[in-house]
């Protein structure tokens, strides 16, 4: 039986009209491109309204977009009815583009407030000036907001342990503050904890899954962790995903894409994001010093005052390589200053940065012995590394025990470090130590007609003869 057609009672106008968007559904949502479109949409039929002007310098600076928030809070200055607070603000995005004397000048015209505190707090760390740090310090109170301030600034001057006890203690109070928990990865990332951090960042991640921050952090630990591959594989998931966020990390993702691909594309995408990434130089000195383009590599470094161990260890990498390609003894030494202030320091010298830098001191002062009591505390994490071999190979030599180092030397697998001179030569010495003259012989008969190889022969030649 065919069933009966059931007539609607309802007419096209009572049907329910569909759910207009608004503004804090936008905003709770975290997505601000869409909270900018609906207050364009309104600002277009209401110009001239502070409060709508007001939520779009605020979406505009959760979206990263400094610039624009900037240009809204100038305007919102000179509006009639607009709160004081906005110098305030203003000097907040300002300090985010890196302009720290104007973001002080205009965060001075606002009133007295915790914000404010907590802004010049942070310029004084920019300015390295410690009274007024101090002083700015003493004004933090016991709450949410002030006692997150103080943990970045620990986190700046690389006192992370400090900066997660504050974390911590806060989240104890707060458990829905699940923001708190990439915070504390990232101390732990910084401190080499890379499987803790991966574990702390997951609760962060079962909750937001789209968190650009949170998936770059997660990229980062696998690039640690794995390899570059792994890494970009996560920062895949994120374009995927289409994250609102997406945009506001946008030169952060292409600059650690660079470093997971090896450097590949490093002098199209770095240069321009020196200034708005402070690794993006770190990574380009890098880049150069692979290419072994010293020169270049210490011409981008020389004038920048190293703040942090890895900074401090690149300054000590560079001058080392230029000392030692240019037979100049002043950057050898400045070399072994930089990598005895990291190695010594107590915040360094049990980690494996650390260990690497006091080897790399005494190497250059050619007391091998002592060398070697830093590198045998750290070869098992380094075992199959090309780099790691050849200078491990040059210490066991250097101090008489060719056995091993003759060893070590072969389990090098890159041609370029097998046909480099050094390694030639002490792998020579070896052979010939070792009671092998033959292996030694073939491999001068290996190399082409140069001045290196008739260098390499007479090495074979003296070392027999003793």
């Amino acid at each position: 039986r065919v069933r009966k057609a059931v007539v609607s009672t309802q007419s096209t106008g009572e049907k329910k009209k569909k759910k207009l968007p608004k503004l804090d559904d936008f905003v709770s949502a975290r997505d601000y491109t869409g909270a900018v479109t609906l207050l364009d949409f309104e600002r277009a039929n209401n110009k001239g309204s502070v409060d709508l002007a007001m939520w779009a310098a605020y979406c505009y600076f959760h979206l990263g977009d400094y610039k624009r928030a900037m240009k809204e809070y100038k305007t919102l200055t000179e509006m009639k009815g607009a709160p004081p607070e906005v110098w305030v603000y203003l000097g907040c995005c300002m300090f985010f583009l890196g302009m720290y004397k104007e973001a002080e000048a205009a965060s001075t015209k606002g009133p007295k407030s915790k914000l404010q505190n907590r802004l010049l707090f942070h310029l004084s760390h920019k300015f390295n000036d410690e009274k007024k740090l101090m002083g700015f310090h003493k004004n933090l109170q016991d709450i949410v907001e002030d006692q997150l301030s103080l943990a970045s600034i620990h986190y700046l001057r690389s006192h992370y342990q400090e900066a997660i006890d504050i974390y911590k203690r806060v989240l104890l109070e707060n458990r829905d503050f699940l923001a708190l928990n990439v915070y504390v990865a990232l101390c732990y990332y910084k401190l080499d904890y890379y499987d803790v951090s991966q574990e702390v960042l997951a609760v962060y991640l079962q909750h937001f899954p789209d968190s650009t921050v949170a998936i770059n952090l997660k990229a980062c630990n696998h690039f640690r962790l794995y390899n570059g591959k792994a890494a970009e594989a996560e920062l895949k998931n994120l374009s995927d995903l289409c994250s609102p966020s997406f945009k506001f990390a946008a030169d952060l993702i292409k600059h650690n894409l660079v470093v997971f691909r090896g450097g590949d594309s490093a002098l199209q995408v770095l240069p321009p994001l020196i200034d708005v990434i402070p690794e993006a130089r770190l990574n380009l000195v890098i880049y150069y010093l692979r290419q072994e383009d010293i020169q270049e590599a210490y011409n981008l470094f020389k004038d920048i005052s190293p703040t942090t161990p890895q900074e401090y260890i690149l300054k000590g990498v560079v001058n080392a390589s230029l000392g030692q390609e240019q037979g100049l003894n002043d950057h050898i030494k400045i070399a072994q200053q930089y990598f005895q202030l990291v190695g010594g320091s107590a915040s360094e010298c049990d980690t494996i940065p650390g260990r690497q830098c006091m080897a790399s001191c005494y190497f250059l002062l050619k007391q091998f012995e002592d060398v070697l009591i830093y590198l045998n505390s750290i070869k098992s994490y380094f075992y199959n590394e090309d780099p790691f071999n050849y200078n491990y190979g040059q210490a066991k030599a250097a101090t008489g025990n060719y056995k091993e180092a003759e060893e070590i030397f072969l389990m090098i697998q890159g041609e370029k470090l097998k046909s480099d001179y050094v390694y030639l030569g002490w792998l020579a010495r070896c052979y010939i130590m070792n009671r092998k003259p033959r292996l030694a012989w073939e491999l001068y008969l290996k190399q082409e007609t140069s001045s290196e190889s008739f260098s390499l022969l007479q090495l074979i030649a003296n070392d027999c003869y003793k």
